[in-house]
């Protein structure tokens, strides 16, 4: 801008400049022109007086004049001339100052000469007889003039030219100051150009539109951000090169990341097989759904593609963790194997029994011993469904269960002399030690607890071992079964609480059970809120602990 101001300065400059020369020159030829005319007339008019006094004669006398004067007859010939013979001259009737002073008894002209660039002005006055006289007068033209004064002119002209860019720099400067200093973070507040006001005040009520808008997009952004940041689930999203526009906090954590990498590429979060196919379909304009397995934990990917003007620009990726839910369809699946294997195995022989009596090969003798096993094989199946029904009852948190207070050293002995018959036929001490313990929970869920435990620690114990069951009561209540068993291996005691799973059958193949004991304990603790604990030494024993917090 103060480059255009500059140069608008100078040119305005040079055109008053020009236009000034032009007006000058025409004012001096004017004056110049009208001066001699004045003169020449002052003259003719003296001379006129002093011809018609002392006749022709009276032009001899007059030497040294610059002044050309020149008598011519009516008819136009030259009677005197005071530079040139008469006689020799041609006939100046059609002299423009000659017709001009016949016709309104005085006349002017000029004429220029082009060599010596001189212009001669002619005054011509009729006199009383007819006769014209004309005085002449020559001098040099107003173009001769500036001719002369060209060199000095033009010097005056770059002088002029030079001190307007100066005074043009300083004030564009000057003018645009003031705009360079406005604070246009506060237009309102300038005191600059009355013409730059109806600019500021749309600038500051433009500037207070962006402020809101910025407030708002600023608060929109920062319940996303909540939201999100919030959220289990994480969110990712990219651009079509793979390049990470943004993602919440769940999606860093889910995926193993302690902050955003530097490389700008998604794939520098997971480089994973599913990941990768997950996000090159979306961006191919497709959804897609991966299964992601890393870490010991099951993710699931869901990508979407975002369409703009009809293209894909880019993608959003969901990442969703289901290792619960994973584990859980595992142990759904684990489960079913193992209930029908486990039910097979009883309705296989009653079957094979059920087949030998239809039959009639079974010798009359050896018909009660066949009805026997046939009753065994339907106790055995009677007591897996009802323990598959306990466990399937457990699972469902929002089945209704009586909560009550219940003294569990009450119980431990109720239960305790239920299996005295076992114990005894298993040749094993059972005993009950420790004190009145109550808490709030459910009596049912409590004394199948008990019971498991003792059964198991029965059954996998040595003729004259014991089975010490402790309740004690403190700041906390807790239930300790502990036997001189065969004890668990260190490989199989993290997965006793597990359904169906029994410890290598060729240390125990003479007990009997469903595998399901020990799995019910594990979420009646789960359902009470209690921790369970478990100890064991191979070839000297086990010991349980189910410790229930004080709320209970």
């Amino acid at each position: 801008m103060a480059k255009k101001i500059f140069r608008a300065i100078c040119l305005v400059a040079a055109l008053v400049l020009v236009c000034s020369v032009v007006l000058l020159t025409g004012v001096l030829y004017y004056t110049l022109e009208n001066q001699t005319v004045r003169i020449l007339k002052n003259d003719a008019f003296y001379l006129a007086e002093a011809l018609e006094h002392e006749g022709v004669s009276y032009f001899d006398s007059l030497t040294g004049r610059d002044t050309r004067i020149t008598l011519v007859s009516a008819g136009g010939d030259v009677i005197y001339d005071s530079v040139a013979d008469p006689a020799s001259m041609e006939n100046h009737l059609d002299r423009e100052e000659i017709q001009e002073a016949i016709k309104t008894g005085v006349g002017t002209s000029s004429r220029l000469s082009q060599t010596v660039l001189e212009e001669t002005i002619y005054v011509a006055l009729r006199l009383d007889d007819g006769q014209i006289l004309r005085v002449a007068a020559s001098q040099r033209s107003v173009w001769a003039l500036l001719l002369t004064a060209l060199q000095p002119a033009a010097l005056l002209a770059i002088l002029l030219l030079i001190l307007a860019a100066i005074l043009a720099g300083r004030v564009s400067k000057r003018v645009i100051a003031p705009i360079n200093e406005l604070d246009l973070e506060h237009p309102e507040n300038n005191e600059g150009y009355e013409e730059l006001a109806p600019l500021l005040t749309n600038m500051a009520r433009l500037h207070r539109t962006i402020d809101r808008q910025l407030e708002e997009a600023r608060q929109k952004q920062e319940e996303f951000q909540v939201i999100t940041d919030h959220m289990s689930e994480g969110i990712l999203v990219i651009d079509t090169a793979t390049n990470l526009l943004s993602c919440n906090g769940a999606a860093l954590r889910l995926l193993g990341v302690d902050r955003i990498p530097e490389n700008p590429s998604v794939l520098a979060l997971n480089r994973s097989e599913a990941f990768r196919a997950a996000m090159e379909e979306a961006l191919s304009g497709k959804r897609s759904e991966k299964i992601l397995e890393t870490g010991g934990k099951t993710f699931q990917i869901m990508a979407n593609p975002v369409f703009q003007d009809g293209k894909t620009a880019g993608a959003v990726l969901l990442v969703v963790d289901i290792t619960e839910r994973a584990q859980r369809e595992a142990l759904r699946r684990e489960f079913s194997a193992n209930v029908s294997h486990e039910l097979k195995t009883p309705l296989t022989s009653i079957s094979g029994f059920a087949e030998l009596l239809k039959s009639g090969v079974v010798a009359p003798q050896d018909v009660q011993d066949f009805a026997q096993s046939i009753y065994d094989e339907a106790q055995r199946l009677i007591h897996m469904v009802e323990d598959i029904i306990k466990i399937s009852s457990l699972d469902e948190a929002d089945t209704p269960r009586d909560i009550e207070p219940v003294d569990l050293y009450d119980l431990a002995l109720q239960e305790t002399q239920r299996l005295r018959p076992a114990a005894e036929k298993n040749q094993v001490t059972l005993s009950v030690l420790g004190g009145a313990a109550e808490l709030q929970g459910s009596e049912q869920i409590l004394r199948e607890m008990i019971y498991n435990l003792c059964d198991n620690a029965i059954k996998y114990n040595r003729p004259g071992g014991t089975v010490d069951v402790i309740v004690t009561a403190g700041d906390t209540v807790k239930l300790i079964v502990r036997d001189t068993g065969i004890g668990i291996p260190k490989a199989s005691q993290s997965r006793v609480f597990e359904r169906f799973y029994r410890v290598d059958k060729s240390r125990s193949q003479d007990v009997t059970g469903t595998g399901l004991g020990l799995s019910i304990v594990k979420h009646g603790a789960l359902f009470h809120n209690a921790r369970l604990t478990l100890e064991s030494v191979e070839g000297k024993g086990t010991t349980v602990t189910v410790e229930f917090p004080k709320g209970n």
